[in-house]
């Protein structure tokens, strides 16, 4: 009875260690853990004694996994791999279940888990809640809700966000307003992306109820990786404001939007920013700023505290508009 307990354990070790993923590297190091995915010239290894740790494609050999992975040897088409197997080094043996084939590690461009129906989708995001309670000779209550959503696949890019913001002072309604954006960005090239967007704020309680906000223009994409992504875009915009007063003007703008994000020690910290500048064409502000600069601390693999700084200024011969906000919350991300 020993010896039968003895074996099955030997050969259920056995079986655990032949499904874990293995990365061998050109200094002689071999990794095992679950490959998540190859992106942006990083593999990111899933391990039970590191966490995630990112590598340096350029500086692995070989690899193995048992996984049914989509390789990617350009940037838009991609072949399944029912699981990689391991090759002399600087290349790998895709088997598909019919004749193996063995590529180049330097011609892979992408890797990652098929999906059902778009099999090369990628979806990431985040949810961020902010709450401020003060009681003191004037009580105020603050609530402050943002979401922003990626999904990309082959040339294409979704890209989606809000915010909803409302605030008592003495219980009497300060600021109830609310914001959604949506953009199409078309991948012309590797880097340069082609953006349609399409942007929408509600307010109810200042004079300028609506803004509707259309535009399109050129982008590029200067890396986007397990560790970070930073993208440029240009727009010609068309802007619709409607008051409270039934009031309306429409008027024409240039702007440059830009959005960076940087993964920190292990990625346990993300710094990021967002933002865009406008110059509007023939209208009496000399130029508008709407950005947001912030921290983010992942206290699991799904929850985050963050802390944020939110800049909105309008200058023109009218007057100017300075306002920053600052938020400390919790979030969520994917």
């Amino acid at each position: 009875m020993f010896s039968r307990s003895l074996l099955f354990l030997v050969v259920a070790s056995t079986s655990g260690a032949a499904l874990a993923d293995t990365v061998w590297l050109k200094n002689g190091d071999r990794l095992t853990g679950t490959i998540k995915l190859f992106d942006g010239g990083k593999l990111l290894l899933q391990t039970d004694y590191g966490g995630a740790i990112p590598l340096d494609w350029d500086k692995i050999a070989t690899l193995e996994s048992s996984q049914e992975l989509l390789v990617k040897q350009d940037d838009f088409t991609g072949e399944r791999a029912k699981s990689l197997q391991r090759a002399d080094d600087g290349k790998v043996i895709l088997a598909n279940g019919e004749t193996p084939k063995t590529v180049e590690l330097a011609s892979i461009e992408q890797m990652i888990r098929p999906k059902p129906v778009v099999e090369d989708l990628v979806w990431k995001g985040n949810i961020d809640l902010a709450l401020d309670y003060k009681r003191a000779e004037k009580d105020t209550d603050d609530y402050d809700v943002d979401f922003k959503t990626q999904a990309r696949h082959g040339r294409w890019r979704h890209l989606a966000e809000g915010e909803y913001n409302r605030e008592f002072s003495d219980d009497v309604r300060t600021a109830d307003n609310w914001a959604a954006e949506y953009a199409l960005d078309r991948f012309l090239t590797e880097k340069w992306f082609w953006q349609g967007r399409l942007e929408y704020k509600h307010d109810n309680v200042e004079e300028l109820e609506r803004q509707r906000t259309l535009g399109t223009g050129p982008g590029y994409q200067f890396w986007d990786d397990e560790l970070g992504a930073f993208s440029l875009g240009s727009l010609l915009n068309r802007t619709d404001h409607q008051y409270a007063n039934g009031e309306k003007e429409n008027f024409y703008a240039v702007s440059m939007k830009w959005d960076y994000n940087r993964y920190l020690i292990g990625k346990t910290v993300e710094m990021f920013t967002n933002g865009e500048v406008g110059k509007p064409l023939g209208n009496a502000a000399d130029y508008t700023l709407d950005a947001e600069l912030g921290l983010r601390y992942k206290v699991t693999d799904w929850a985050s505290l963050n802390m944020k700084a939110e800049k909105d200024m309008v200058s023109g011969s009218e007057g100017e508009i300075d306002e920053t906000r600052y938020t400390i919350g919790f979030g969520v991300g994917w």
